[in-house]
């Protein structure tokens, strides 16, 4: 076959004999090819040009890629609204001031208070005798709530039944004998504390038997004084005005501390207590003092009742700071639970204990021993 007889390429693709009046010789338009074909790029003259404009295509492709989500169902999160700015036109509503709220429940502590109260002054002015006992009977349960402190806390085991009974001898042997009386119950109770402590092994013995030596100082020995002003003519009235201006001084103190107070008296030791308290304490013993000197105490007069209300306000205000270093100590904030709203009898008696010896030595210099 002679070659000469197949013509040019078909558009199937293959070579075949030429068809019968095929279009003259020149470029092929055939309409399914010009649909399947796209123009070829401009190539410029300069090829580092080209090279350029092909870099810069590839990256916009990539930016592209980058700026478009990881993944194909993935769409684009759009930002969260943010809230309009309130209104100037509605101010805010300023908040008042926290109220100051006392530690404790009030009323509880009010009407223990009262109670108590009631019940000291019956006995305090119907039989001296009657009194005396309850001095003893508060003695006791204070020794009862500081010793059980000190072992719960701290592991000392200051024996408790040498102390409540010599504890009990002291207060009458006060009120009997006087102050040699008192001196001479106290020794006794120390060497029963050393002695009782010596039935049980001798690990611990020095901290047990100190810990029962201030306890014997603490509780009893500082109450035989109220004992002691017992013992006077006027003695009821001289405990009278004792425990009146210790409790007005304690009121003055937590009155004008409580709305007034700035500044901290000891705030390592007692950070309820101000200096403004102290001064409330001050002034209103003082001025409890030049009423109640002259109309209670035989011979008193009102300059002796301002120096024995400013020495209870400073030695009620020592003596509950005193209570406060030790509770601090202990980690605890009251030394039990027998009074409602106050805590324990110690907790009672924290400022009088230190007051009673002042108080005492000032009667005697004032007034005599009666």
């Amino acid at each position: 076959m002679n070659d000469s007889s197949w013509g040019a390429p078909t558009s199937a693709g293959y070579w075949g004999p030429p068809d019968q009046g095929a279009a003259p010789a020149g470029p092929a338009y055939d309409e399914l090819d010009a649909q399947q074909t796209r123009p070829m790029p401009i190539v410029p003259d300069d090829p580092d040009a080209g090279r350029d404009a092909v870099g810069r295509e590839d990256r916009d492709r990539g930016a592209a890629r980058l700026s478009g989500p990881p993944f194909r169902d993935e769409m684009p999160q759009e930002p969260m609204p943010t809230p309009p700015p309130p209104a100037a036109s509605e101010p805010s509503e300023p908040q008042p001031p926290p109220k100051k709220r006392a530690g404790r429940d009030l009323r509880a502590a009010i009407g223990v208070g009262v109670g108590l109260g009631a019940v000291i002054v019956a006995a305090l002015f119907v039989v001296k005798a009657v009194f005396v006992g309850v001095i003893a009977v508060a003695v006791v349960v204070g020794l009862w709530e500081l010793t059980s402190r000190l072992q719960e806390r701290k592991g000392i085991k200051a024996p408790l039944v040498p102390l409540a009974v010599g504890g009990a001898a002291m207060v009458v042997a006060g009120y009997v004998r006087g102050a040699e009386g008192a001196w001479v119950a106290t020794a006794l109770t120390g060497l029963a504390v050393l002695v009782w402590r010596m039935t049980e092994p001798p690990e611990g013995y020095l901290k047990d038997v100190t810990a029962g030596l201030f306890a014997t100082f603490y509780v009893p020995f500082l109450a035989t004084f109220v004992a002691m002003m017992l013992t006077a003519d006027d003695g009821p009235q001289r405990v009278f005005t004792f425990l009146l201006l210790t409790v007005v001084s304690d009121t003055g103190a937590y009155a004008i501390g409580w709305r007034f107070g700035r500044h901290k008296l000891a705030p390592r030791i007692s950070p309820g207590k101000t200096r403004e308290g102290l001064f409330g304490a001050v002034a209103f013993g003082m001025a409890a003092g030049a009423l109640c000197m002259p109309l209670l105490i035989d011979g008193g007069t009102w300059w002796q009742g301002l120096i024995l209300g400013l020495a209870v306000a400073v030695s009620a205000t020592l003596g509950d700071l005193g209570e406060s270093m030790i509770k601090r100590d202990l980690g605890i904030k009251d030394m039990g639970t027998l009074l409602p709203g106050h805590g324990g009898i110690m907790d009672r008696l924290d400022s009088l204990l230190p007051t009673a010896p002042v108080v005492w030595l000032l009667f005697v210099v004032f007034v005599g021993a009666g």
